[in-house]
């Protein structure tokens, strides 16, 4: 019997999905998205059986994408489902929730957590709230489940998850290192050990994108990250500033004469490498830096002295590592950075293969021969975790 899981990954202007079918060893059913979300005109896809179709649709907000793509999959000449109805659950790569991680039935103990967290994770929570109250409406029959990003760090020791602050914010108000990109760094995880034979594998997971983070995994656990109470925080984002020390807000509350919430809202939106150099895609900035911008080299730089210093934070806490992952858009495509971050590291026994980085496509390794420490290219697959965390949670509840 077929059971066909949902899973929905939502950004600020983005709606990304995936059909699985669980019973038949997790096949891929169909793959969709819509972009542009808000703007006059989306763009939008749906691939199903090595069939795309391209569309362009007016889709106002998140609720128009996720009935478009409900439509997109009943459409009987796709045959992924009959209608709705036929899902076993929509599972969510949700973001943060306040006290609430880990696997969740969607209900409104949960939603209302997510809403205590919408500013603290402004980007992401909003959409994902609209989404589920839509389905919880649209759809009740039909089980929602929420995979918080978070989970996957709650094996984090104390020492390394703590703020020094007073405990009374960490006990009441859940102020500490949460973390997040659960499901990107638990898939690297599991399949790194796999490759390596190595169960217990000291992995060091860069994922590197519009949103990045480094992760220290352990016998398949978490154990730091460089994000921490936000996702705004550790590397600089695409657009969100990261590392940030917040004693310069007063400063610039009285120099600029903005509010709190117009300087937290630049810090969001205008800051990372954007706010660095101008653009907001790293492409764009590798080419301005080669065009000799000194904007776009100083974020490249900026960038890279982050990754590494979590990097090497990560060695010295794990005791060196067994290998070293790049994930992510810019972690898996830009042979640039990963030479950058990985250079001069032979003391660290890291060394690349030049010809193999340059190369490289897909999952690939790209050490050289002389390497002790492994260094890979590995496509992450943050829905079929979401989608295998559902039908656990699923399986649970049936029992």
């Amino acid at each position: 019997m077929p059971l066909k899981i949902l899973v929905a990954n939502l950004g600020s202007t983005s709606f990304k999905y995936r059909l699985f079918d669980m019973a038949a060893g997790e096949k891929l059913l169909a793959r969709g998205g819509v972009e542009r979300i808000g703007a006059a005109e989306s763009k939008a896809f749906v691939e199903a059986d090595g069939v795309r179709e391209d569309f362009t649709v007016p889709a106002k907000d998140h609720a128009v994408a996720v009935r478009l793509c409900l439509s997109q999959l009943a459409d009987p000449k796709r045959a992924c489902l009959k209608d709705p109805s036929e899902l076993a659950a929509i599972g969510f790569k949700a973001v943060h929730a306040q006290n609430v991680t880990g696997v969740q039935r969607v209900d409104e103990r949960v939603l209302k957590a997510m809403e205590a967290y919408a500013d603290v994770a402004p980007a992401h929570n909003p959409p994902y709230i609209a989404a589920m109250r839509l389905l919880s409406r649209e759809l009740p029959d039909i089980p929602l489940v929420a995979a918080f990003e978070t989970g996957f760090h709650e094996t984090i020791p104390a020492a390394s998850k703590n703020y020094g602050i007073p405990m009374e914010w960490v006990e009441k108000y859940g102020v500490k290192r949460w973390g997040f990109h659960g499901a990107s760094h638990r898939f690297i995880a599991g399949r790194a050990a796999e490759l390596l034979g190595k169960p217990g594998a000291r992995i060091v997971s860069c994922h590197l994108g519009g949103s990045s983070s480094l992760c220290a995994i352990a016998n398949g656990q978490s154990v730091a990250t460089s994000m921490g109470m936000s996702p705004q925080t550790g590397l600089p984002q695409n657009n969100r500033v990261g590392e940030f020390d917040v004693f310069a807000l007063p400063v610039l509350m009285r120099s600029t004469g903005k509010s709190l919430e117009t300087l937290l809202d630049d810090l969001a939106e205008r800051s990372g490498l954007l706010g660095l150099s101008g653009y907001n895609d790293l492409r764009d900035i590798e080419a301005g830096a080669a065009r000799g911008e000194a904007r776009s080299r100083l974020a490249l730089d900026v960038y890279v002295a982050s990754v590494r210093h979590y990097l090497g934070a990560y060695l010295l806490l794990l005791g060196g590592a067994d290998a070293i992952v790049f994930t992510g858009g810019i972690g898996e495509n830009s042979v640039a950075m990963r030479q950058a971050v990985c250079a001069n590291l032979d003391w660290f026994g890291i060394r690349l293969d030049a010809r193999a980085n340059d190369s490289a496509k897909g999952e690939a390794a790209i050490h050289a021969a002389t390497s002790r420490v492994q260094v890979w290219i590995m496509p992450t697959n943050e829905e079929i975790v979401v989608a295998r965390q559902t039908q656990t949670l699923l399986d649970t509840n049936a029992g």
